[in-house]
């Protein structure tokens, strides 16, 4: 058996409440400016949260067409979008190359949720028969991954993860072992969501999961903080492409870094509370670690899950601790999450996204709000301020309801000899 192929990242492009272009996102994080304000998709007077990560000024006729834009539900549009711009920041000419080796895997944690809730309002008010035909299109996981492949013909493996909030991180993973395996060269991967709806926002309240400091909504997400009480929900998508580095060289690609480890794993345990010690989340990592061949040692920066829960930022902290030993305490680690809030199953592609730019920038991007860290919370959390510094090898993680834990490694690209 010869060695798997390289993989190469060569294209990104993001959707969220900080921005849709790559230099606009990239500030703002490194700013340490927040997404999260207000809540304006719909009257919020009666919800116990008011307030999330929500895209501002979305205007899916001016960006779609009319007609376009009422066959795809606000996850699909995200991820389109973000598609679109990760397709021209690559620079990558689908017409060159043989469509049945181009694929898409775009995860999703809950998919179409407006439109299933704005058909079942037709349905109660007007009966069956006014349900538009469009709507399973519209609601399905797989709308995303599907609409991606038609806008560019791309013939070779598609499909849509749905790991909660580490679909997207699933998604690249399973797209990278699909391109070393040989079933394709490229892959559009990463994840969507647009959960900020009437059943979103109050099925999370209800279950108590996320943050109520609606008076103070910038200063409510604060990962590894004693004062953290949930997360903040957020929308968007984060879309790379990736490449087999000879399919990359080939033409001549920009190249931010190497995608060179995915582990996955489960935690048996509970289908929202993560296991206190981190067990899942600490496999989840090894097998990662294995997976790329390198030693705990060599990973300089970490984009933690850390999405500001009393139990999940301490469990990722446990978690970090038992698989780096003592080198966890020289670990730069920060939660992205939040500037953002939690964009549920599309975050692990934005935070793939931010780590490259890390990588590629020079530029580690920190943990706002963290003025006391919680008990336990005793790493290298990059407070409030953004720090310079080169690192050449930095994990993502992503933990999901459900037990669902991914991890993705990449690393500064150097040629082959």
């Amino acid at each position: 058996m010869g060695h798997p192929r390289r993989v190469v990242i060569t294209g990104m492009g993001v959707v969220t409440s900080l921005g849709e272009s790559l230099d606009q996102f990239w500030s703002a994080l490194c700013e340490g400016r927040s997404g999260i304000g207000p809540l304006t998709l719909f009257d919020t007077t009666e919800f116990k949260v008011k307030f999330g990560g929500q895209v501002r000024d979305w205007d899916p006729a001016a960006r779609f067409g009319v007609k376009e834009a009422r066959h795809l539900d606000r996850f699909a549009q995200f991820a389109l979008a973000a598609a679109t711009s990760a397709v021209a920041d690559s620079g990558i000419d689908f017409a060159k190359l043989p469509p049945e080796q181009c694929g898409v895997m775009i995860g999703s944690g809950i998919g179409g949720l407006n439109e299933f809730e704005a058909q079942h309002t037709v349905m109660m008010e007007k009966g069956p028969s006014r349900i538009s035909p469009f709507t399973i299109p519209k609601l399905m996981v797989n709308a995303a991954s599907g609409q991606v492949s038609i806008k560019w013909g791309l013939q070779g493996p598609c499909s849509a993860v749905a790991t909660a909030c580490a679909s997207a991180a699933n998604a690249i993973g399973d797209a990278l072992k699909l391109i070393q395996a040989g079933w394709a060269d490229v892959m559009i991967s990463g994840g969507s969501e647009a959960a900020i709806t009437h059943m979103g926002l109050g099925g999370f309240a209800s279950m108590r999961a996320l943050s109520t400091l609606n008076d103070d909504p910038t200063r409510a997400c604060r990962p590894f903080d004693r004062d953290r009480d949930g997360f903040i929900l957020a929308e968007g998508a984060g879309i790379l492409i990736l490449e087999a580095e000879e399919v990359a060289l080939q033409r001549g690609a920009r190249i931010y870094a190497e995608l060179i480890g995915y582990g996955m794993s489960a935690d048996g345990w509970h289908i929202t509370a993560p296991d206190e010690q981190g067990r899942g989340a600490a496999r989840s990592m090894r097998r990662c670690l294995s997976d790329a061949g390198i030693g705990a040692e060599a990973v300089q920066y970490i984009n933690a899950h850390g999405t500001s829960t009393p139990l999940g930022d301490l469990a990722e902290t446990r978690a970090m601790k038992d698989v780096f030993g003592p080198h966890a305490a020289k670990l730069q680690i920060s939660s992205t999450k939040s500037e953002l809030g939690h964009l549920l199953g599309a975050s692990g592609g934005v935070e793939l996204i931010a780590s490259a730019l890390a990588i590629h920038n020079g530029v580690l991007p920190p943990t706002i709000n963290l003025d006391n860290p919680g008990e336990g919370c005793d790493l290298d959390y990059i407070p409030n301020v953004a720090r310079e510094a080169r690192v050449d090898t930095v994990m993502s993680n992503s933990f999901g309801f459900g037990g669902h834990n991914a991890s993705l490694l990449i690393r500064r690209y150097q040629p082959s000899r």
